[in-house]
């Protein structure tokens, strides 16, 4: 499992979400990509198998407040064995309301997980951006989001703005945006994603050796 984990970062270390969908795409047909992401972490890459809490409209009948917090499903989520994991938060069409703050990720933090991939937005951005994680959503709001939503359901799959995400899939996150991996092939993809990023390169590079001026290119 080591030698398996750092193969994976090794070839990580050598591309970016753009290589890595189009090597989803060579080799898989569903949608992978999550795009318009914003992260109190610039520049921090994640990579990391996914664990999930799904949230619902909150309803003090259906959903008890004193039963559905955030603490107990996060434990219930990552269980015994969730360092080095991602936690992926979603918000099922809540897109523009808070999912967590500065202390639920500290939580996080502290349980040792790499990250937070969040279909909805985040609050205490600086806060957020002293902890150990890298941290990817749609965007800071300054407004609590437990009146609106509930956290309901750990581990089961989960739809992120169009693509899948299943508990264990691994999410690839940085500045680009993210991908979704199914782990059964997350070693195949980033070999095929680090072939994309060196004909990219190659291309690049033949293009200046056709032009080496950059003359006529529009530059």
């Amino acid at each position: 499992m080591a030698d398996m984990k750092d193969r994976l970062h090794d070839l990580a270390s050598g591309v970016r979400t753009p290589d890595v969908v189009d090597a989803m795409g060579r080799m898989h047909r569903h949608r992978c990509h999550l795009d318009d992401l914003v992260s109190p972490t610039p520049g921090r890459v994640l990579l990391a198998p996914a664990v999930t809490i799904s949230y619902l409209p909150s309803c003090e009948e259906a959903l008890p407040p004193e039963q559905f917090t955030f603490t107990r499903l996060f434990d219930e989520a990552i269980g015994e064995g969730a360092q080095g994991h991602v936690l992926v938060l979603a918000g099922n069409g809540h897109r523009d309301i808070s999912l967590g703050g500065g202390t639920k990720l500290s939580l996080v933090a502290a349980r040792g997980l790499a990250g937070v991939l969040a279909d909805g937005r985040l609050r205490d951005f600086p806060e957020i951006a002293r902890y150990d994680l890298a941290v990817y959503c749609r965007g800071q709001t300054s407004k609590w989001g437990g009146d609106v939503v509930t956290p309901f359901e750990t581990n089961r799959p989960v739809v992120v703005s169009g693509v899948a995400v299943r508990p264990g899939d691994y999410v690839f996150a940085d500045a680009s945006g993210a991908a979704v991996i199914p782990a059964a092939h997350v070693l195949e993809v980033f070999e095929e994603a680090n072939r994309v990023a060196q004909e990219e390169a190659a291309y690049a590079e033949s293009l200046r050796h056709e032009n080496p001026t950059g003359e006529g290119s529009g530059q």
